[in-house]
């Protein structure tokens, strides 16, 4: 076992090193970006969060906007495990894994996320269970922090366990694995479950104090997550062979198509149900749909948003524009974009505005701030691709123990 696991280690990390000249352009690629994104980083260190534009009235800004987003990427990953193992779909199985390795990659960027938006990183160590001053279970960033870490571990023994086994030609044990899948379906809606629960319990941000707020995250979650799969799995065709089937990519168009109308929906609710009854309180989303006091910069914003998610819709739905793929591609594209607007510039920025006293203060994130995200996206990008390298062979039955 012990001598299969070191071969198995080798054998992966060789994969992932070798390549055709494209591979080493892409990893080169997303290198600069992320020598590019730790540059900004140590910039933001050197000379504190002043380089950044929030403030005390906007303290939250696209780290936090990006980090919100990527959770429900990760938890997206259940669109993919419960077809694969709940109900035992053949065409599923053979992808589920690759969910599973971009879920992986998204948590990682998560925490990266975290550690950038953290002024004094030092302190760090705090949100360490066991070590630092987790304050859990009083503190709901404490909770977010178990879950994440925890879903991430679950992903980790999943794909490594089936990995190993099938380099190893051997068959995976289900009383190995199965429970933490299980385990893993309802981690995956509590992880943004609980990030949801993380704005809606600020009570001094009404603006977040919506029941509908966790469902609305779920929705949005399943529309870009598996549009995002969509993306991925059609490239892994046609660049590495995979075998992905046609009923694949018709089932997560699907669910992009069924999950998007649903936040949709609620997200119309949810403007109706501020702006109808008139209150105090709704003065958040006049200002992100229409401005406040002369400031409109979020207006164009929410708007192209909600036009994205519109045209997203009408790809997945009328059957000239779904049966072909580049325009599917297109509008899985528009649902990640289109989500991601309103998740972050449409959601975080609003509940800071108007502040306590009254104020409106605009953000736009920074250069460093954009550098910064963009070193993280890259880092994701170069993770999910040096995970897909080593996986695709095993899965396919060109990388195994017999040969080493």
């Amino acid at each position: 076992m012990l001598a299969d696991f070191g071969r198995f280690i080798r054998a992966t990390f060789g994969e992932m090193i070798r390549g055709k000249t494209q591979y080493y352009y892409w990893m080169g690629f997303l290198l600069v970006w992320m020598v590019g994104g730790l540059v900004a980083y140590l910039h933001q260190l050197k000379s504190g969060m002043i380089v950044t534009h929030m403030s005390d009235s906007v303290s939250w800004g696209a780290y936090i906007a990006n980090f919100t987003y990527l959770v429900g990427m990760a938890a997206a990953a259940v669109m993919l495990v419960i077809p694969a193992y709940i109900y035992e779909e053949s065409d599923m199985h053979h992808v589920v894994l690759l969910g599973e390795l971009l879920a992986m990659a998204a948590l990682t960027m998560c925490l990266g996320f975290v550690f950038v938006d953290i002024g004094r990183p030092d302190r760090f160590w705090h949100l360490i269970p066991g070590i630092g001053k987790f304050n859990w279970p009083i503190s709901l960033l404490s909770w977010d922090v178990v879950v994440l870490n925890g879903y991430l571990i679950l992903n980790f023994y999943i794909t490594t366990y089936l990995l190993f086994c099938r380099f190893r030609g051997r068959k995976p044990e289900k009383s190995k694995y199965m429970p933490m899948v299980y385990l893993a379906i309802f981690w995956a809606v509590g992880i943004h479950t609980v990030t949801a629960f993380l704005y809606a319990g600020l009570g001094a941000r009404p603006s977040w104090n919506a029941a509908i707020l966790a469902p609305r995250f779920l929705a949005s979650a399943f529309a870009a997550g598996p549009g995002l799969m969509i993306i991925a799995l059609s490239v892994i065709r046609e660049r590495m062979g995979y075998p992905v089937q046609d009923s694949v990519i018709n089932k997560l168009r699907q669910i992009v198509a069924v999950a998007m109308m649903v936040n949709i929906f609620f997200f119309l609710s949810e403007i109706f149900t501020e702006l109808y009854s008139g209150k105090t309180e709704s003065a958040s989303m006049h200002y992100l749909l229409f401005g406040l006091k002369g400031h409109h910069v979020l207006v164009p914003y929410i708007w192209s948003s909600l036009a994205l998610n519109i045209f997203a819709v009408l790809t997945f739905t009328v059957q000239k524009l779904r049966k072909n793929l580049n325009i599917l591609r297109i509008g899985c594209g528009a649902a990640i974009v289109g989500v991601w607007i309103e998740k972050g510039m449409g959601l975080v920025i609003p509940g800071f505005v108007p502040s306590p006293l009254g104020q409106v203060v605009d953000y736009t994130p920074s250069v460093t701030e954009f550098f910064v995200s963009a070193g993280i996206w890259a880092m994701g990008a170069f993770i999910f691709t040096l995970l897909l390298k080593a996986a695709v062979p095993i899965e396919m039955g060109r990388l195994k123990a017999a040969d080493f």
